[in-house]
């Protein structure tokens, strides 16, 4: 009996193993390919093919492709349940590249790029990277998370999600020369969507991976989309329009985008209206807060978070708050909400420090225009003593009212001091003198600081009262 358990253990492992292990020769029969491949590399992760007239001197895709495809994995999961980047590398045809993913069949259902015309004797550098790269960002956008298609491929096009995809890739693996000349030949990158002349790296994708959380960024807005976006089965049941764009990448950013949007796209009449759409038919916050406000009593419709700050009309307008819209609100033990009737926080008030399921029976259902969120004294003192977190740098008073210190294990003298709003929009900036900035002129809230201090940067949070 053992010996028979023992022989089907050893058939199925050994199925496995053949199951996973790619193919010596491969007959391509796909669009007009019809080149018998030869397998020249692998491992676990990638599967390298030539055809035959690829020099054998061509070696670095065995090490570059099996590297990128390990990151993405790492980034955004698995991909289907062969491992394996098959990539495939002509010379003298086909020029360009297409992706394929474990979905299609026509690819017999495997991760691929398919690229030409080479002839990749590089050895790993610029262009010959840039477009292998290119078609695995196709591969991601088109089958992450166990969904088929990209829904938002209409709006960025072939190139828009690539190129921050490429730029992420490179700083992953530690290409840092790669990455800045990426980053400098896309500051002159430019389309036509959605209107001529629009820079998406340098006023879209890029600030959004540098100011709220590099890859991770990247990952959430997929993640999200799997969550949330129409599906028929395991495909995406249709496109996306503008609005539910900016809100997606705002979840995945955790701050509403729409004053960025606004910069890089415009804003449109139509674009206002798909995104409140967009926030009431996919109700998922943007980011962490102290107080959740929601468009309908018993916490229906969108829902906006906000930390410790002061909210005039426009700026809850940026966050997706309309006037006279909320209904409900929940709010963290240890804080306070005040609502206003009208703008700059004028007109009738009411303060709240509970949830409120309703805003009826404090008469100030879809009144607000304005509002404050506040620590009362017990969540002040919690935050004294939680915002501070890097051990190189401690500030004190905070809260703080006017002057803002520091007390630092190495010297900040001449560094670049940013402060950032709850929204990652920069209010200051200076240079440093001494140990001490004034913030006085700051409304209450709470803030970022960042100091720049030649290699190094160092964050610290704090809290500004009135």
């Amino acid at each position: 009996m053992k010996q028979i358990i023992y022989t089907f253990i050893f058939t199925c492992i050994a199925q496995t193993i053949m199951a996973q292990t790619p193919p010596a020769t491969w007959q391509e029969h796909w669009f007009e390919h019809n080149q018998l491949l030869n397998r020249k590399f692998y491992d676990n992760d990638v599967a390298v093919y030539y055809d035959n007239d690829v020099s054998s001197s061509v070696t670095w895709p065995y090490t570059y492709m099996g590297d990128v495809w390990r990151y993405v994995k790492n980034v955004y999961g698995a991909f289907g349940t062969d491992p394996h980047l098959f990539a495939i590398y002509h010379t003298g045809k086909y020029s360009g590249g297409h992706p394929s993913t474990y979905f299609d069949a026509s690819h017999d259902n495997r991760n691929v790029i398919d690229v030409g015309p080479g002839p990749w004797t590089s050895g790993g550098t610029g262009n010959d990277l840039d477009i292998s790269t290119h078609e695995v960002a196709h591969i991601v956008e088109g089958a992450s998370k166990g969904v088929k298609g990209s829904p938002a491929f209409p709006l960025w096009g072939d190139s828009k999600w690539a190129e921050i995809f490429i730029y992420d890739v490179y700083l992953g693996l530690g290409k840092t020369s790669e990455a800045t000349r990426w980053y400098n030949l896309m500051q002159t990158s430019t389309a036509d969507l959605p209107v001529a002349g629009t820079h998406w790296f340098r006023d879209w994708f890029y600030p959004i991976y540098h100011n709220y959380g590099g890859a991770q960024a990247l990952n959430r807005f997929f993640t999200l989309l799997a969550q949330y976006f129409p599906k028929s089965g395991s495909t995406y049941s249709r496109d996306m329009n503008w609005g539910e764009f900016i809100h997606f990448w705002s979840g995945a950013a955790g701050v509403s985008l729409k004053p960025l949007a606004t910069a890089a796209f415009g804003w449109t009449s139509t674009f206002e209206t798909q995104f409140n759409q967009a926030r009431i038919d996919f109700p998922f916050a943007y980011g962490t807060g102290v107080v959740n406000v929601y468009k309908h009593c018993n916490y229906g419709g969108y829902v906006t978070t906000l930390g410790v700050g002061n909210y005039t009309l426009s700026q809850l307008q940026d966050m997706g708050v309309l006037n006279d819209d909320i209904s409900s609100l929940k709010v963290n033990s240890g804080y306070q909400l005040q609502l206003f009737q009208d703008d700059n926080f004028t007109g009738t008030s009411v303060t709240l420090t509970a949830d409120a399921s309703c805003l009826v029976p404090n008469n100030f259902n879809d009144l607000a225009s304005s509002l404050k969120v506040t620590t009362t004294s017990l969540a002040a003192a919690r935050t004294t003593t939680e915002v501070t977190t890097d051990s190189r740098l401690s500030i004190y008073p905070n809260p703080v009212t006017n002057e803002l210190r520091f007390n630092t294990t190495q010297s900040i003298t001449g560094s670049t001091l940013r402060i950032l709003d709850v929204m990652g929009r920069e209010v200051i900036s200076g240079r440093l003198v001494n140990n001490r900035f004034d913030v006085s002129k700051l409304a209450a809230g709470v803030y970022t600081l960042v100091i720049l201090n030649k290699d190094n940067t160092i964050t610290q949070q704090f809290v500004k009262n009135n």
